[in-house]
């Protein structure tokens, strides 16, 4: 069953300059979001694969959204990161069933391979509800220029009844990295660590 989706944002955060100095060429990171009805919202269900579905439709169209608000190529994209704030009739579960069994490959389809686990957060709340989504660069998670975040928020979801699902990708690292680590240039993609 395909998602009830009430509405989709999309948005650019892009940085010019940190503490006085130019950042060139800008970071930029894209945050899509949809507003979905969660089918299980006031009831227990063991069987949650309707919302297993619904991640995996999510992780094609939000992933696809952000490239395209970038203006990149798939391959362009550095990193990657997913969110779900499950409305209070809903439960934590049920953010997790969509995020994590299938939202994924799709997603990694949508920024072109994704050796990395996705990173995730969820949480339950009311409307306007905030949430972090963290990032990591998608081929090699010990990249710590590319750990970072970009907080989601709708102003009038999640309902009682809804979930807010999102993805953020990302054409760079944080602005002006300088703490060490593995270099993306140094990136071997194959174990999803280096």
């Amino acid at each position: 069953m395909p998602a009830k989706v009430r509405k989709i944002i999309v948005q650019v955060d892009e940085i010019n300059m940190e503490m006085g100095r130019p950042v060139s060429p800008p970071t930029r990171k894209a945050l899509a979001m949809a507003v979905i009805e969660n089918p299980f919202a006031g009831r227990y269900a063991e069987n949650l694969d309707e919302l297993v579905t619904i991640g995996e439709e999510l992780g094609a169209l939000l992933g696809q959204r952000c490239v395209e608000a970038l203006g990149i190529a798939p391959g362009q994209a550095q990193s990657y990161g997913k969110a779900a704030i499950a409305g209070e009739a809903g439960e934590l579960e049920h953010a997790a069933a969509i995020l994590h069994p299938k939202l994924g490959a799709p997603l990694r389809l949508a920024v072109e391979k994704g050796a990395a686990l996705v990173p995730s957060s969820k949480k339950r709340g009311g409307l306007g509800t905030a949430i972090d989504v963290p990032l990591g660069h998608k081929d090699a998670a010990f990249v710590r220029s590319h750990f970072d975040a970009m907080e989601a928020r709708v102003a009038d979801a999640p309902r009682a009844n809804e979930i807010v699902v999102a993805v953020v990708v990302t054409d760079s690292g944080r602005p002006l990295p300088r703490v060490g680590g593995l270099q993306a240039h140094e990136i071997q993609g194959k174990d999803g660590l280096r």
